[in-house]
């Protein structure tokens, strides 16, 4: 009678845990509609049409007579970068710019990779879209999504593109070969930027997601850094079972639990304790320093994006020299905060005026920096940490390139948190936000390893079966 009654105990048991066991939550998919005015009851059109950057003599008269008009303010002495971007130097990018950057050349650069737009949700998206050239017969690419932030651009992935589609020119194993898609966010460079209030991250995620199927990729990886970190991490959270692997060069999390705010004041001194390796520490202390004086010195641009965006917005959209030195400047402080106390912000040091240039210009062409900034609003307007998608953990196989000089680090026991299920997370020896554009190969690198992790845990698990 007792062994009935426990062993009836016992399933009963057994019973409840299966039925009340928490299902793994994912974002649901989206089906928005960010075109104008009403949502028409005819479906989309899915076609993919090719598509070309264009220039005209008009645009660029247009520019050059702003340019020619410009004002600028003489700068403090001995100011450096302290203040913002320093306008002697601010003179000299101005004159290049107006006298030597060729920009029908940089459309030529622009379009030496395949590029696409499709209507998805109302919006015609941009992408570009690179096959391998060089694929070994019997082998497949694999595809990766890439995906951009602020104030980036698709140009941002054109150094990196070829060192992922065909490996093995450049020097790098080609055991791992990709086919690349890089799409433009909505409201960035020749997407279409949305018509309607509350498009954010989740939004983009999903846009994304309904781009990747309709090319026909029903597994693949996606990689990112900036915004391209969240959009990422979104889809991951969309799409589990789609994405094979979530690879981020940049890593943040939007609470705090209570070991976490434990390790700001006790992880110099414990580290190990916390989880902290040698680098963290390096990187992390003095937090007063290294975590809260630096947001405090460099958040002011995401408060107004985030409350104010069109007002900003407008001003940069009419004046090209305002917006180079918006831009720039996160360019110059993004890559080394030590950049800030040179006359030219160290911005030739790391790169060419003709790329930076050229990243700006797809913002002064298409006359989208209104509502790129527009995306800060969307995103943060209703406060950091409060939506779904913050508090859902990634459950994807997850690997971090975590460069040093990044605004600030995220150790690995605090991604942990919300990434279960880290696989790689490398302290790159030099670089900072801009990963792909100022350090290609070694991200590039990143990437391949990474990918060959998860494969093989892949391979594992098919065996096991």
């Amino acid at each position: 009678m007792l062994l009935e009654i426990f062993l009836t105990l016992a399933l009963g048991t057994i019973v409840y845990l299966f039925l009340s066991r928490k299902k793994e939550e994912t974002l649901p998919i989206e089906d928005g509609w960010w075109g104008k005015g009403q949502e028409p009851d005819s479906e989309e059109d899915t076609t993919v049409h090719p598509f070309k950057v264009e220039t005209t003599e008009a645009e660029l008269n247009d520019l050059f007579r702003r340019l020619d008009q410009a004002r600028f303010t003489e700068p403090l002495e001995n100011s450096c970068f302290q203040y913002g971007f320093n306008t002697v130097y601010l003179r000299k990018v101005v004159s290049y710019w107006r006298n030597q950057f060729n920009w029908k050349k940089q459309v030529e650069v622009l379009n030496k990779y395949p590029q696409f737009k499709t209507k998805i949700e109302g919006l015609d998206v941009h992408f570009v879209h690179i096959k391998p050239p060089n694929l070994p017969e019997g082998r497949s690419a694999k595809p990766l999504l890439m995906v951009h932030g602020w104030p980036g651009s698709v140009y941002e992935f054109y150094k990196i593109i070829p060192l992922l589609t065909d490996p093995a020119s450049h020097g790098l194993s080609d055991e791992h070969i990709f086919e690349v898609i890089c799409p433009s966010i909505p409201g960035y460079g020749f997407s279409e930027a949305s018509h309607k209030k509350g498009f954010n991250s989740v939004s983009a995620a999903c846009i994304f997601y309904k781009l990747m199927l309709r090319l026909g990729f029903h597994e693949f990886y996606a990689q990112g850094g900036d915004w391209g970190w969240l959009i990422c991490t979104n889809l991951a959270q969309i799409a589990p079972n789609h994405v094979k692997g979530l690879h981020l060069n940049m890593v943040t999390v939007t609470s705090l639990r209570f070991t976490q705010l434990l390790s700001i004041l006790l992880g110099r001194y414990f580290p190990g304790l916390f989880g902290f390796q040698d680098e963290d520490v390096k990187r992390m202390f003095p937090f007063l320093e290294k975590g809260l004086y630096r947001i405090l010195m460099e958040s002011g641009y995401a408060h107004i994006q985030a409350t104010k965006p069109d007002t900003l917005g407008c001003g940069l959209n009419d004046s090209p020299v305002g917006l180079a030195a918006y831009i720039l400047e996160k360019f110059s402080t993004w890559t080394d905060l030590e950049f800030r106390k040179l006359e030219d912000g160290g911005l030739e040091r790391k790169y060419s005026l003709d790329d930076l240039l050229t990243n700006v210009m797809l913002y002064w062409v298409p006359g989208c920096m209104v509502s790129a900034v527009r995306f800060y609003k969307e995103n943060i307007g209703k406060g950091i940490g409060t939506q779904k998608h913050d508090k859902l953990p990634v459950r994807v196989p997850t690997g971090v390139a975590s460069f040093p000089n990044e605004v600030l680090h995220t150790p690995r026991s605090w991604a942990q948190q919300k990434y279960i299920n880290i696989i790689s997370f490398n302290f790159m020896p030099r670089g900072g936000h801009f990963a792909a554009f100022e350090e290609p190969e070694l991200l590039a690198a990143d990437i391949q390893q990474f990918v060959g992790k998860v494969e093989k845990e892949e391979l594992w698990r098919e065996k096991g079966k």
